[in-house]
């Protein structure tokens, strides 16, 4: 997979050593993720089945759902167990197929908000062009277009990985794999790859939040023509999907609009020295 790998198996930090508060956040996040997988998987059931949600926003908010559900079982279910474990431990592939999966799903979960504010405004400044704009095809082609972007992304990110040599150390300095504690153990200078990740996670995060943020504004601005009645019915549509894009879009450029810290083979562990396990 790497240039050099003396190590194949990675040991996850995770979030907390105590045993008692694991099992405590074990009975915590195994119901919440229960509750997110059946929550989304019932919109998705009924979306499909009801004749009456044939909207392109039901339609695109099965996709979202079935993106949540995906995205969530990425990384939730081996946190959830590890909780349970006392040594919390996944292969280099494991890892990297995790962080491909995650980045695939949450890229795709951007660009389909970013559908979603899309569908909305058209929806509300555009009602009489609507049916029109938004057919039937265009929705599925603009679906599989956020899917086809996550792949993209995600295949970058996992190009850019594949190529780093690991000899050691193998404690990975966070409760599940992600790009920048995972370019921290390369024993290689990660500031180019790190700098790709800004790029594409960063950049990605940004636009995208840039985009639905004025949309939102112009969607507004046209409220104004609205009876308060209209105004009220466009804001209740919207508040959610804000909300969504609020939660989700914080985390995200906060951690990948960050400088590509120092692998801590570069920091601590030269080549040059002795006690450095061979590159």
């Amino acid at each position: 997979m790497a240039r050099t790998n003396n190590v194949t198996e990675l040991i996850i930090s995770g979030l907390f050593q105590d045993p008692e508060v694991q099992r405590a956040c074990f009975a915590v996040f195994l119901p919440m993720y229960l509750a997110t997988v059946v929550g989304n998987g019932l919109i998705v059931l009924t979306v499909r089945v009801s004749k009456s949600l044939r909207s392109p926003m039901y339609f695109f908010l099965s996709h979202l759902s079935l993106v949540e559900i995906s995205y969530s079982s990425t990384v939730v279910p081996k946190f959830i167990t590890d909780l349970l474990s006392r040594i919390k431990t996944i292969s280099l592939e494991g890892c990297v197929a995790q962080i491909f999966f995650f980045h695939l799903f949450g890229v795709a979960e951007i660009f389909l908000l970013t559908v979603m504010a899309y569908d909305r405004y058209v929806a509300i400044c555009k009602p009489l062009h609507y049916t029109i704009i938004m057919s039937r095809p265009v929705c599925h082609r603009l679906a599989a277009a956020s899917w086809l972007g996550g792949i993209i992304h995600s295949m970058v990110q996992i190009l850019v990985t594949v190529q780093l040599p690991f000899c050691g150390p193998n404690v990975i300095d966070h409760y599940f794999c992600d790009l920048h504690p995972l370019f921290k153990l390369a024993c290689t200078d990660t500031f180019v790859e790190g700098i790709i990740v800004l790029t594409n996670s960063g950049l990605i995060s940004v636009f995208s939040f840039l985009l639905l943020v004025s949309s939102y504004v112009v969607i507004l601005v046209n409220l104004r023509n609205h009876s308060a009645e209209g105004r009220r019915k466009a804001l209740s549509t919207c508040a959610s999907h804000v909300t969504v894009v609020v939660l989700f879009f914080g985390p995200a450029i906060f951690l990948y609009m960050r400088p590509p810290p120092p692998s801590l083979r570069t920091s601590w562990w030269p080549c040059s020295t002795r006690w450095s396990p061979p590159c």
